[in-house]
């Protein structure tokens, strides 16, 4: 037998065989990175869905550059035609399963990967009238949720040729999805199998009576989503001689097999404990059991959520959490519509505005202590309409915030003092300008790097109608609020936009969108080097113009870059705080239903 060859890709495509949910998924996330993807499925809707699904959700997924071209047809030759990898995502029934890879085999050249999304059948099961040559190229590749979940788990067939496996690893990682490779055949594979264990004790608690779905539910939560720590982290965390004397009541009590046990009295001998053990335990020693980069979050209740229309205007909080969802506190109450909040470490203060009353000229800027003390008004009412979004310059020790019936961006320093108008796009006092919402201006950033600031002028709410705009830090020559001839509009015709953050070591700039679905309610990016003054009279496109790169928010509002631990947070009125990756991924519930929250900052 001939050794098996690797595929070349260039001028060569993926193809996915089937357009369902989980199929269109991961032909979008291959085409996102720059392959050209075929998609095969016999229904005309599910293909039209499948490729405008890929079309229009590609940013979810990757920010390359370069995106691949989607086509789908009902054709299985013409699918796999030029395919140097097909992936088998038809419905899991065996028996089509089989007919399908023999059609492969008889369609597809002889260095195509063949790989099955199977959950449920090793793609041993599907190749047993197959050619040997055929079987070295043949494996499964699960693929979860994406983009929410990229998890992807390789498995041989019992005779998949080895260097198939570097090779897509490789490829996974080009398209921003995470590789395992399971070491020999299993059903389940490596995740599933620990997901059933967890779901068959889950069971087992719930048939004892010893507790309740709703209890689980709040131990689970607590004990391992707020943590950054894996069972087999936490193993160690307990000590492997507990755990294996706790395993050894649960064999007496319900005869389970001994495998466990027999597998960590090597560890134990060795005395390789865990945590507690200088020479480590399942982890090596050093190496860290627990990465929690814990961060203290600071963030405003807006009060919406008293359920006393009267008492709302008065019911905002200060509150300080922390990363790891540990209970919040609440550092000051009895705030007027608190909106924007940011830190000055240097300082050892908090600033924040509180709008006050919209229709009222009775805004204000208020500091206090970071454990809530010396509670003092920066920026008292009358001097500021209905402050929004604030942020903190800590190298020249100045105050940026938006005053969103003000329509304008003020500055003044720390203490209040050198209160000025860096922009103004209308007059407060001017119905005609008061009922134009798309004069309102709600989200603040600066970049010290670039030398200018950012900011949101909303629009009607869900209106489409949202901009953002940039100009220069300081003024030219001769110009003042009103005459200043440096300000550019950079993106026009957003769903609705809010808040602003800057990521200065990448130079992106992010924001939330509180608008109409599909593009509101969403977190966006863009990098400032590719950011230049709108020319067109038609609105900014995501994917084109911008990156969105969260979906999902309810009412979405305040946000803030921890650039030390490389990650986002998030707030919206729906009461929750979200941590995500820089990329949007991984997306996290820290805090959920206990306010309707605003604006974020952290220490």
């Amino acid at each position: 037998m001939s050794a098996f060859t690797l595929p070349s890709t260039g001028g060569r495509t993926v193809a996915v065989l089937g357009g369902g949910v989980l199929g269109r998924r991961i032909a979008c996330g291959w085409a996102a990175s720059g392959f050209d993807v075929v998609i095969r499925d016999p229904s005309y809707e599910q293909r039209s869905a499948a490729v405008e699904y890929c079309n229009t959700s590609m940013s979810l997924y990757s920010d390359s550059e370069t995106r691949g071209n989607v086509t789908a047809t009902e054709n299985l030759a013409e699918a796999v035609a030029k395919a140097w990898l097909v992936i088998e995502a038809v419905p899991e029934k065996l028996p089509l399963k089989i007919s399908t890879f023999a059609d492969l085999e008889k369609l597809t050249s002889n260095d195509t990967i063949l790989c099955s999304n199977s959950s449920s059948y090793k793609s041993r099961e599907m190749i047993e009238g197959l050619k040997p040559q055929t079987k070295r190229r043949v494996l499964n590749m699960h693929y979860y949720m994406p983009p929410d979940y990229r998890v992807v788990e390789l498995m041989t067939d019992g005779e998949t040729d080895e260097s198939i496996f570097p090779f897509l690893y490789q490829k996974l990682e080009e398209i921003k999805f995470h590789p395992y490779i399971a070491q020999k055949e299993s059903t389940g594979f490596i995740y599933n199998r620990l997901w059933a264990a967890i779901k068959r004790e889950v069971l087992n608690i719930l048939a004892e009576e010893v507790s309740t779905p709703e209890e689980i539910e709040k131990l689970w939560k607590e004990m391992w989503y707020a943590k950054e720590k894996g069972p087999v982290a936490m193993m160690d965390a307990v000590g492997l001689d507990t755990v294996s004397f706790i395993e050894q009541h649960y064999i007496a009590e319900r005869g389970l097999p001994d495998t466990p046990v027999k597998f960590l009295e090597k560890f134990i001998g060795e005395g390789r404990l865990g945590a507690k053990s200088d020479k480590g335990g399942l982890l090596p020693p050093g190496k860290p059991v627990e990465s929690n980069h814990e961060t203290s979050i600071y963030f405003l209740d807006i009060g919406l959520s008293s359920g006393n229309a009267k008492d709302c205007a008065s019911a905002g909080r200060v509150l300080v959490g922390s990363s790891d969802g540990r209970p919040m506190k609440t550092l000051v109450s009895g705030q007027r519509m608190p909106d924007g909040i940011d830190i000055s470490k240097s300082a050892g203060k908090l600033f924040w505005t509180c709008m006050g009353n919209p229709s009222a000229n009775d805004g204000a800027v208020l500091c206090c202590n970071l454990d809530g003390t010396d509670l003092k008004e920066v920026v008292p009412q009358s001097l500021v309409h209905t402050p929004k979004q604030l942020t903190v310059d800590n190298k020249y020790s100045k105050l940026y915030f938006a005053d969103r019936e003000g329509m304008r961006i003020m500055r003044c320093n720390f203490d209040g003092s050198d209160l000025e108008v860096l922009v103004q796009a209308g007059d407060w006092q001017v119905d005609e300008h008061m009922l134009d919402p798309t004069r309102w201006c709600v989200g603040i950033a600066v970049s010290a790097d670039t030398g200018k600031f950012y900011w949101t002028q909303k629009g009607p709410s869900k209106g489409g109608k949202g901009r953002i705009f940039q100009a220069n830090i300081d003024f030219q020559p001769g110009e003042d609020a009103k005459s200043r001839t440096d300000i550019e509009v950079l993106f026009q015709g957003l769903p609705e936009p809010i808040d602003l953050e800057i990521d200065e070591d990448e130079k992106v700039l992010y924001w939330t969108d509180r608008g109409e679905l599909p593009d509101g309610n969403t977190i966006n990016r863009v990098k400032l080097s590719n950011v230049t003054q709108v020319t067109h009279n038609g609105p900014s496109k995501p994917g084109t113009d911008y990156e969105v790169v969260a979906r999902g928010l309810h009412e979405a509002i305040g946000i803030k870059v921890d650039s030390k631990n490389r990650r986002i947070f998030a707030t919206d009125l729906g009461g929750s705080v979200y941590q995500f990756d820089m990329d949007g991924g991984n997306k996290k519930k820290v805090y959920e239903g206990t306010g309707a929250f605003v604006g974020i900052t952290v220490a």
